[in-house]
C-alpha cells in the first residue's frame, strides 16, 4: 500500500475521532448547563419560599394586630383607661412586628430576582457564540 492510499484512511479516522470527541464534549456541556440551571433555580426557589413564608407570617401577625386593635376600641368604650391602654400597647407592638416581618419578606423576594436561570442562559449564549465562531473557522 502506498502512502497516498493511507492518507485518506488516516484523515477519516481523525475526522471520526473529532466528531466523537465533539459529541462527547457537547453532551458534557449540556449536562453541566442543566446542573447549573438546577442549582440556580433551587437557590431562587429557597429565597421565594422564605420570602413567601415571611409574608404569610406578616399577614398572620397583622391580622392579630387588627384583632387587638378592635379589642382596644371595645375596651376603650367599656372602661376608661387601664384595659384599653394596655390593649393599645399590645396592638402597637404587634403592628411593629408585622411591619418588620413584611419588610424582611420583601427583602428576601427582592434578593431572589427573576424566576429565570439568568446565569445559565448567559452561559448557554456564550457557549453558542463560541461554537458558532469556531464553526466559521
Amino acid at each position: 500500500m502506498t502512502t497516498t492510499q493511507r492518507q485518506p484512511h488516516v484523515a477519516d479516522d481523525s475526522v471520526g475521532v473529532l466528531v466523537t470527541r465533539a459529541s462527547q464534549q457537547i453532551s458534557e456541556l449540556v449536562r453541566e448547563e442543566m446542573q447549573l440551571a438546577r442549582a440556580e433555580m433551587t437557590q431562587k426557589g429557597k429565597r421565594y419560599g422564605k420570602g413567601s413564608g415571611l409574608f404569610g407570617a406578616a399577614g398572620l401577625v397583622g391580622f392579630i394586630a387588627l384583632q387587638a386593635l378592635a379589642a382596644t376600641c371595645i375596651a376603650a368604650l367599656a372602661l376608661v383607661l387601664p384595659v384599653w391602654a394596655s390593649a393599645l400597647i399590645v396592638a402597637a407592638v404587634l403592628g411593629a412586628v408585622a411591619g418588620a416581618t413584611a419588610l424582611a419578606g420583601k427583602k428576601q423576594i427582592g434578593r431572589a430576582g427573576t424566576p429565570t436561570p439568568e446565569q445559565t442562559i448567559d452561559s448557554v449564549k456564550a457557549d453558542l457564540a463560541e461554537i458558532k465562531e469556531k464553526a466559521h473557522r
